[in-house]
């Protein structure tokens, strides 16, 4: 009898080692996929951002002469400054300097509080206006072609914004956020992105933020490569741009 109970001890023994070391090999695995997974990520953004800095230098060298051109045009036109400098958000809402060719007459955030009831867009978040008295002639041409835009090259090339991402909003907009649209800002922020090359400012807010979550979700350095051939026909079709 005595004997029959050692060996079913030894039986639940064996047992009880078996589950264990099961146990083992399962957490020993889920900590492999959870270190390949970050391994992936981290490459991922590391190519990311060797994209951003080798495209963004080029383009401040190769477009300098351009750069000159168009400053020189809203120099002679429009008296102030040449870009226009402005606080946005970025990645975790830290915030950082943006900068733009200015398109604006000098007095445009002044004015802004006269317009507002002019304001276009349907949710009321960002401030939109197709006919726009404050924006210069020069100003409707950059913001026609995009490029009013050129000097976020610098902001990419110093890790502020990427090449791709969710457009940096302002503070302002921010502060009306809810907890679903503060996942715009869980990535670095981008010159381009899905609702710049599906209609830009004729989308809505919070079509914007749908299609900013959808490319947070499913973000690879090949969809960003999509997105910046598909950002040039969007430039030239010029839809939504003002």
């Amino acid at each position: 009898m005595a004997s029959f109970l050692d060996r079913s001890g030894d039986a639940d023994l064996d047992q009880l080692i078996r589950e264990l070391s099961a146990r083992t090999r399962g957490a020993r695995r889920k900590s492999l996929r959870l270190i390949a997974w970050r391994m992936v990520v981290r490459s991922s953004y590391a190519l990311k951002r060797a994209i951003d800095i080798v495209c963004s230098g080029l383009g401040l060298v190769v477009l300098s002469p351009l750069f000159a051109v168009i400053a020189l045009a809203v120099k002679l036109t429009s008296p102030g400054p040449v870009f226009f400098c402005q606080t946005r958000v970025g990645r975790y809402g830290r915030h950082f300097r943006f900068w733009k060719f200015r398109s604006m007459r000098t007095d445009a955030e002044k004015l802004k509080a006269e317009l507002e009831s002019r304001n276009e867009s349907k949710d009321g978040v960002i401030f939109k206006m197709k006919d726009d008295p404050r924006i210069t002639k020069v100003g409707r041409f950059l913001r026609r072609t995009s490029l009013d835009e050129l000097p976020q090259l610098w902001n990419v090339f110093i890790g502020d914004m990427s090449l791709v991402g969710p457009r940096p909003p302002v503070p302002s907009e921010v502060a009306q956020y809810t907890l679903e649209d503060r996942k715009r800002l869980d990535v670095i922020p981008g010159i381009t992105c899905l609702w710049q090359i599906k209609g830009r400012s004729e989308i809505p807010f919070h079509e914007q933020v749908r299609l900013d979550k959808e490319y947070i979700l499913a973000s690879s350095v090949w969809k960003d490569i999509v997105i910046l051939l598909k950002t040039i026909p969007a430039i030239i079709g010029g839809k939504g741009a003002y």
